[in-house]
């Protein structure tokens, strides 16, 4: 009797410790499908539909899809956010490492270096366009300055199609950068000292301890940087829309840059809608392929 009061008890205090755990779960999950779920789903709704804003939607079933497919400026536009993707994330991935590399180590000036680099991820992605619109200006731009300084032209970085790219390429590598290296500096403190002790002991230099010891242990925070780092790639947008307007010829135009184009230019917010529905299935394939092809970028084992 006593065995089957106390189950009773250890049930009804499971509950309320349930209860209460739930209760605590709740805001985020209010959150997630108030400003999340919902959305999608009402996107996905509209994408169907030939919403314009004004008028009352009618239902065009998949129109919008396979006109998409059709649509010259939206292929472009996919091409240009692989190129951007591919261009940005491993440069940027490898520019995190090796700063991480250099500051992992005690000095007062250390912090200082950190603070530098690390300082434009906080700006707003609208500041630093800016200032890197002034970079390239033309006319009294940083670069062209110095290119007069050493006796050459001036050239027209966002005005020249085959450049254009390049330019805001460089600009998001350097803005982003110092969220790898911050990144990866918390990987480099969680590898245990006494691996490298042992390495040297056993005679291994600093390439061999980096290849055997730094690179496999930081694999799970590798994976990370490059499953982030795919999705932000995917939704570039603002240093798009300052620095080149997508131009020029469209060089420069994303699938982010044509959602709002369509939609809030053109008021096409069916036709965006359809796009960002196919963005979102992009994103979610690629993802899981990385997931599914990274299984390296696991938790290792040190033991």
């Amino acid at each position: 009797m006593n065995d089957t009061t106390a189950v009773m008890r250890l049930r009804e205090a499971r509950k309320k410790y349930d209860k209460c755990s739930y209760l605590m779960i709740l805001p985020a999950y209010l959150i997630f499908t108030i400003f999340i779920l919902i959305p999608i789903v009402i996107v996905i709704y509209y994408s169907i539909t030939n919403f314009n804003l004004y008028s009352k939607p009618d239902i065009v079933g998949l129109k919008n899809y396979l006109n998409l497919f059709q649509d010259n400026d939206f292929l472009i536009a996919i091409k240009n956010t692989m190129v951007y993707t591919l261009a940005t994330l491993f440069p940027q991935l490898a520019l995190g490492l090796l700063l991480a590399l250099m500051l992992y180590r005690k000095s007062i000036l250390i912090p200082i270096f950190r603070t530098a680099f690390y300082l434009p991820n906080v700006m707003s992605m609208v500041c630093m366009s800016m200032v890197w619109l002034w970079i390239y200006d033309p006319t009294f731009g940083l670069f062209n300055v110095i290119l007069k300084s050493l006796g050459y032209s001036a050239k027209q970085w966002l005005q020249d199609p085959d450049m254009a790219m390049f330019c805001v390429v460089l600009m998001s590598i350097w803005k982003s950068c110092g969220y790898s290296m911050v990144i990866f500096l918390s990987g480099l403190t969680s590898i245990p000292e006494s691996l490298y002790e042992a390495a040297s002991l056993d005679g291994s230099n600093a390439v061999r301890k980096f290849l055997y010891i730094t690179w496999p242990m930081l694999r799970p925070t590798t994976f990370f940087l490059l499953v982030t780092g795919i999705v932000n790639s995917f939704s570039v947008f603002e240093q798009i829309n300052i620095m080149t307007g997508g131009g020029p010829l469209n060089r420069t135009t994303t699938i982010v840059h044509q959602i709002y184009r369509r939609g809030f230019l053109e008021f096409k917010m069916g036709y965006a809608s359809a796009m960002s529905v196919t963005l979102l299935l992009f994103s979610v394939i690629i993802t899981i392929c990385v997931f599914k092809f990274g299984s390296n970028g696991q938790d290792v084992d040190i033991s």
